[in-house]
């Protein structure tokens, strides 16, 4: 192992071969394309796109890559909103006892369905994305939201969130703090608290929610097969708490236990809680505490989802702690495509994987491809999780030239 000026990097001592099967279960074909087919119910779903970028894989020295671009899905220019609306609908059909296979979301926007359970309030912490998400889920189905967000928020952010008609507002705690406080008011309310984070006693809404992200990965095994595209071999997938990146994990592994891909986990290094975890003897949990000034506001999450953790504890093949560099190189490579490579507008938590494999294969040590097994015959999928959810940064980074590389 070793580390330079941009990546901090371990391999994942942890790893087990063969299915985990204690969460795994979870996310079987049959159950996720359950989950794809409600959120298909609405009006405004589309499949969103994936990209080959042919022209720079061939620069880069690997076999393809495919880009998933999330930045079109729901209008909502992030994917965080597939874990809302499926978590949100499946809490209200159990409460309602309804049957879910078959469920479609004009059903639960029923008068008869307002009638039962009046108006409820859920209520989430975010740094953006998955607040706007569950804002505009419970708004669509009639319900009330209140989202806080972390010191330090986007002013953007925040009021496309009080958009989608939530009770939004900054708090001066980091993301964590603010998870904390949305349960205490939960507690003392009655709300229904929608978080992407586990923690004991709170794992049924979570895991719905990474259910809800796991669709994409069921979409991208549909366009894939639809142009005959050969399966990755290697995936790189960013993480906070680690819900998408699990998700996503879980999904290919289990899907492809013959010969399972390789999971690379890239996080901000200011709140690198797996990239701690995995060097840590035991592989317990190591929680980034404190301030994290980070673009990567998505990723700026410290404490991991228990249940995604063990996932990738058992998965991930390496953790790469990111800096502000690597995000920002990922979002100049989307923005400024090689020959005739599709642009992507693609925002700092959402182009940091590919910036990562830029790296990798650019400047990195060769060391790291080896272990990684990243060379010509390599099929890399990224997935460009966020549009220019703030747009102001992303004009800093990709038209004025922030953080850029020195090497």
């Amino acid at each position: 192992m070793t580390n330079d000026n941009y990546i901090q990097w371990r391999m994942n001592p942890f790893k087990q071969q063969g299915v985990y099967e204690k969460m795994a279960a979870h996310f079987e074909l049959h159950l996720i394309r359950e989950v794809l087919a409600f959120q298909q119910t609405h009006a405004t779903y589309t499949k969103t796109p994936l990209h080959t970028l042919d022209a720079l894989a061939a620069t880069l020295g690997v076999a393809s890559i495919y880009a998933k671009d999330e930045s079109k899905r729901f209008g909502l220019n992030a994917f965080k909103v597939l874990g809302g609306i499926y978590a949100i609908a499946k809490y209200i059909a159990n409460r309602l006892n309804m049957p879910f296979e078959n469920l479609s979301f004009e059903q639960l926007r029923t008068p008869e369905v307002k009638k039962q359970l009046g108006t409820l309030t859920f209520i989430s912490a975010t740094d953006g994305n998955h607040g706007r998400g569950v804002a505009w889920a419970a708004r669509e189905l009639g319900h009330e939201s209140i989202i806080y967000m972390p010191k330090g928020s986007s002013q953007q952010r925040l009021e496309a969130i009080r958009a989608e008609g939530a009770d939004a507002s900054i708090r001066e705690v980091n993301y964590d703090e603010c998870v904390r406080e949305c349960a205490k008011l939960a507690d003392e309310h009655g709300y229904i608290v929608v978080q992407d984070t586990a923690w004991p006693g709170y794992q049924e809404i979570p895991l719905w929610i990474m259910q809800g992200y796991a669709s994409i990965a069921y979409e991208i095994t549909e366009q894939l097969a639809q142009v005959e595209a050969e399966r990755p071999t290697h995936i790189f997938l960013q993480a906070g708490v680690g819900s998408f990146a699990a998700s996503i994990a879980a999904y290919f592994s289990q899907l492809y236990q013959d010969n399972p891909p390789v999971i690379v986990v890239a996080e901000a290094v200011e709140a690198a809680c797996y990239y701690k975890s995995f060097t840590s003897e035991t592989g317990e949990i190591h929680i980034v505490d404190g301030d994290m000034p980070t673009i990567m506001a998505g990723l700026a999450c410290g404490e991991p989802n228990t249940d995604a953790y063990e996932i990738l504890r058992h998965y991930a093949t390496a953790t790469f702690a990111c800096t502000n560099e690597i995000a920002a190189t990922g979002m100049r490579q989307y923005a400024n495509p090689v020959g005739t490579d599709a642009k992507i507008i693609s925002g700092e938590s959402g182009a940091v994987t590919l910036g990562l494999v830029v790296y990798l294969q650019r400047f990195a040590d060769k060391e790291i491809r080896e272990q990684l097994n990243l060379n010509e015959q390599s099929r890399v999928l990224v997935i460009s999780t966020e549009g220019d959810t703030d747009e102001a940064q992303y004009d800093n980074v990709t038209v004025l030239g922030h953080y850029p590389l020195e090497v």
